[in-house]
C-alpha cells in the first residue's frame, strides 16, 4: 500500500449517524459517503437531510455521492408493509434496498469497501444490517465492513458530534410510515 489508504464508500443514513464514523473510519480509510435514502419523505425532510449531509462533508472534507431514485419505485416495494410495526418486515427490506443499490454503486465507481451508517443506531438491529450489508457484499464482489459502529458509545458521540457541528438531527427514522408512527407516539427514534 506504500501509505496509500484504501477507499471505502460510506452508506450514510444522515448526517448526525455519519458524523461519528466518518471519524472512525477516516483513521484507516479514504471516505467517501454515499446518500442514497429513497426512504425519507417529505421533500421538505429529505432537503433538509441532504443540507445536512453537505455541511459535514464540508466541513470534514469528505467526498460527497448523492443518489435519486423515483420514489414511486420505494413505494412499490413496501406496498403490503404500511402497518409493518418500525423494526419490522418494512425496515429490513428498506435496509436492502439501500444496501444493493450502496454496492452497486461501489462497483460502478471502484471501489471494492463499503460500509454503512445505519448501525450507529440503538434502535435498529445491527445483526440484520450486517447480515444484508455482507450478502450485498458477497453478491459484488466487495468487502463489507460489518462495524456495530453504535459499541464504544458510538450514538453518543454521534449526538455530540452533531451538536458540535451544528447539524440537523430529525426525529423520525425517514419514511412517511415512521412519521406516522412518530405522529401517533409509538415511533423508535432512528
Amino acid at each position: 500500500m506504500h501509505g496509500k489508504r484504501e477507499d471505502v464508500l460510506l452508506h450514510a443514513c444522515c448526517a448526525p449517524c455519519a458524523t461519528h464514523v466518518i471519524d472512525v473510519l477516516s483513521r484507516t480509510y479514504a471516505v467517501s459517503v454515499l446518500f442514497y435514502n429513497p426512504n425519507i419523505q417529505p421533500e421538505e425532510e429529505y432537503s433538509r437531510r441532504i443540507r445536512s449531509m453537505k455541511k459535514l462533508c464540508d466541513l470534514t472534507k469528505t467526498e460527497l455521492f448523492v443518489l435519486q431514485d423515483d420514489l414511486t419505485l420505494w413505494d412499490s416495494h413496501m406496498h403490503g408493509l404500511e402497518a409493518e410495526p418500525e423494526g419490522g418486515r418494512r425496515c429490513g427490506l428498506c435496509f436492502e434496498i439501500r444496501l444493493r443499490r450502496t454496492a452497486e454503486f461501489a462497483v460502478v465507481r471502484g471501489f471494492e469497501i463499503f460500509s454503512t451508517t445505519l448501525t450507529v443506531s440503538p434502535h435498529k438491529s445491527t445483526q440484520l444490517i450486517q447480515a444484508i450489508g455482507k450478502r450485498q457484499a458477497f453478491s459484488s464482489g466487495l468487502h463489507f465492513i460489518a462495524d456495530d459502529f453504535k459499541q464504544q458509545d458510538g450514538f453518543r458521540k454521534s449526538c455530540l458530534l452533531s451538536r458540535e457541528y451544528g447539524l440537523y438531527r430529525q426525529s423520525y427514522c425517514g419514511c412517511r410510515f415512521s412519521l406516522r408512527q412518530k405522529d401517533n407516539g409509538t415511533e423508535k427514534r432512528s
